[in-house]
């Protein structure tokens, strides 16, 4: 049985936790699917959030914003304004990231 007490949690996910290429794939038809072995999974709901806030998860977003411009959804103007948003938390995320790995290797 998974130990709910949330501080001992994170131990007990599945090797596939948030790997965007696992957990949510790109399909055949351009589109992204979970798959069927995620359905059961206790922390499927928890796991794609995890995924979508890496920075693949930007891409992921990304992807929807092109398609709802290529299909007429979005104007020029507003597909600009959000990409140009992306962009800006791509590059704070790899800042913390960067900025993360200073500080462990002084540690």
């Amino acid at each position: 049985m998974a130990n709910t007490d949330p501080q001992h949690r994170k131990a007990d996910y599945p090797y596939c936790f948030s790997k965007l290429g696992k957990v949510f794939p790109l399909g055949a038809d351009g589109l992204r699917h979970t798959p069927e072995s995620c359905a059961p999974c206790l922390y499927k709901t928890e796991c794609l959030r995890a995924a979508l806030k890496k920075s693949e998860g930007l891409k992921v977003h990304e992807e929807k914003l092109e398609r709802a411009y290529a299909s007429g959804a979005i104007g020029f103007l507003e597909r600009w304004s959000k990409k140009k948003d992306l962009h800006r938390r791509l590059q704070q995320q790899k800042k913390a990231a960067s900025q993360q790995g200073e500080k462990d290797e002084d540690d």
